[in-house]
């Protein structure tokens, strides 16, 4: 970044919030998680404490998006400049099997989705309990502290919490434990502003900071939902909750100009994939955003890249990516495929280098966090669709995901989210799902943090983080700003666009004269950004098109 592409990094007007040197730094999509942080910092904590608090806190009062029983990705950058990967994944049952969601031949989509069978075993106890015991200054309780709070007090419902609670009422309805919390006594769902108390979820809390993660995957709640899906012809087990392990991954580290961009590495597809699209675009003219030309561009470098995604994407363990994803060479021959003039059909992926030797190690929300002393955190949380399962394990008030929908069900056969897999990313027992989670922190020439960026939306999660990036980094954008722009979104099948109806009108009528599809929404997605200049100032920004909130307070880190 320029001199004055930092200038305006710094002075972005709103909404934003700056903290100076001495002080961290929190961006969540819910202005009480982002309290729960700042909290965190007032007790002595570090940014690693203020992440951990801030998730569970997400948990309670923006649960129909992340918790205990889902996943996450969480990318900690400690003061001595080293950066660890947590894997926190969820993980498929012993017993899961690659026709486990066909009936009579035939996919039945909604058994992947909605009930026992969709859900995989919870990895986000787990990743935040290690992460606050290697890099935390306050006890593993201190980050329930928050999440107990509004569970047992509860909390007024917003905006986007009830209209995720209309949308999915009579799937919640199916399950005696779901409906009694979401639900009013008449099935109908609880409006905006009701204060919803969640006293169940609270107990758990309390059992997960005096018991720690043993009550979790030894103990009660793996027992009750043992039991849970016994009667009602699910497939995990204690013994499955037993086994999980926490995978700690090397980083993935790539160059886009003078910049590091430090990602997640598979079984996440987020970090490969925008540095395999950064690297496209380097070998490309750097077009400004907003116009035609630049979200022409993108798109073709985005479809190249989702193509590659669907056949050579999956959890490392069990297949072999390609590092030949994200090298240069592989990129300048995707580039030489873009043209500028029309879409290109992309008709399947394309081979990168070495592909057959040289892969990579076996083996949704998103919030920051940053603190003067060096520590840095970019988490990306989830139980994937909205409310995950539905399901509710009785007595625990945990709601369980449904990340068995990332798997590829069936050849061919695309999930919620319409992304078609392949062989790579089928069903097996112990893998774990193909993730779009994209946690990301960037890096200046000197190996000096300079920007965080993650988001949530499924795959424009990818997206999200590419276009952050680029009108970041290339274009001397605020981060405000860079998230106030129109999105767009092409991942390969179908082939379309998805773009916001915010979009001006002439840029529609000009890709359209490309050759392209529009698949025009409202709005997706909510992205968050943390960045630092050179004299220490933080600057977070949080999505507009989510009530989020950027918060800053001083703290006592060393």
């Amino acid at each position: 970044m320029s001199v004055r592409g930092l200038f305006a990094f710094l002075l972005v007007t709103a909404p934003f919030a700056r903290a100076a040197a001495g002080e961290g730094c929190a961006a969540t999509v819910q202005p009480l998680a982002t309290e729960a942080a700042l909290e965190a910092f007032r007790r002595g904590g570090n940014a690693v404490d203020a992440a951990a608090a801030a998730a569970f806190t997400l948990g309670v009062v923006d649960g129909h998006n992340s918790g205990v029983g889902g996943g996450c990705f969480i990318l900690v950058r400690s003061p001595d400049g080293k950066i660890v990967c947590l894997d926190g994944r969820e993980v498929a049952p012993a017993g899961a099997s690659r026709d486990m969601f066909l009936r009579e031949g035939k996919v039945d989509e909604q058994l992947s989705k909605t009930g026992p069978l969709a859900s995989g075993v919870p990895g986000a106890a787990a990743a935040w309990k290690s992460a606050v015991e290697k890099f935390g200054k306050l006890p593993f309780a201190d980050a329930l502290r928050a999440g107990i709070r509004h569970a047992r007090e509860g909390f007024p419902i917003d905006e986007v919490y009830a209209r995720k609670l209309k949308a999915t009422a009579a799937d919640l309805a199916r399950f005696p434990a779901s409906k009694e919390i979401f639900l009013q006594p008449d099935g109908q769902p609880w409006p905006k502003g009701h204060v919803l108390v969640q006293k169940d979820l609270a107990a758990s809390y309390e059992k997960l900071a005096g018991e720690g993660t043993d009550w979790f995957y030894r103990g009660g709640f793996a027992q009750a939902t043992d039991d849970y899906m016994k009667e009602n012809g699910g497939l995990i087990t204690a013994e499955d909750f037993a086994h999980y392990r926490l995978v700690e991954r090397e980083p993935l580290v790539t160059r886009f100009r003078e910049w590091q961009i430090v990602g997640v590495p598979p079984p996440s597809s987020g970090g490969v994939h925008v540095a395999q699209m950064l690297n496209i675009l380097t070998h490309l003219p750097q077009e400004d955003p907003g116009t035609p030309e630049f979200t022409h561009t993108v798109v073709e470098a985005m479809k190249l890249a989702f193509a590659d995604r669907a056949y050579w994407l999956g959890d490392p363990a069990f297949v072999s990516v390609p590092k030949g994803l994200v090298s240069d060479d592989y990129a300048r021959q995707l580039a030489a495929r873009i043209d500028p003039r029309r879409a290109t059909p992309v008709d399947k992926h394309a081979d990168p280098p070495d592909w057959q030797s040289n892969s990579f190690e076996k083996h949704t929300t998103h919030f920051a966090t940053a603190d003067s002393g060096g520590f840095w955190v970019s988490a990306t949380a989830t139980i994937n669709t909205a409310f995950g399962s539905k399901v509710v394990v009785p007595g625990t008030g945990i709601l369980l995901n449904d990340e068995m929908d990332d798997f590829s069900v069936a050849p061919g056969a695309p999930n919620h989210f319409r992304l078609v897999g392949g062989e790579a990313n089928s069903v097996a027992p112990g893998k774990r799902p193909l993730s779009s989670m994209s946690p990301t922190i960037v890096l200046d020439a000197k190996d000096r943090p300079v920007m965080s960026i993650g988001a949530a939306g499924g795959p424009t999660i990818i997206s999200q983080v590419l276009l952050g990036l680029l009108c970041c980094l290339d274009h001397d954008m605020s981060p405000s700003a860079a998230l106030a722009l129109p999105r767009f979104h092409h991942q390969w099948r179908p082939d379309q666009i998805r773009l916001e109806a915010s979009m001006p009108e002439k840029v529609k009528d000009s890709l359209r004269a490309l050759g392209h599809k529009l698949d025009e929404q409202k709005e997706f997605g909510a992205c968050q950004i943390i960045g630092q200049g050179k004299d220490g100032i933080f600057i977070g920004a949080s999505d507009p098109r989510v009530p989020g909130a950027a918060g800053t307070t001083t703290t006592t880190t060393e």
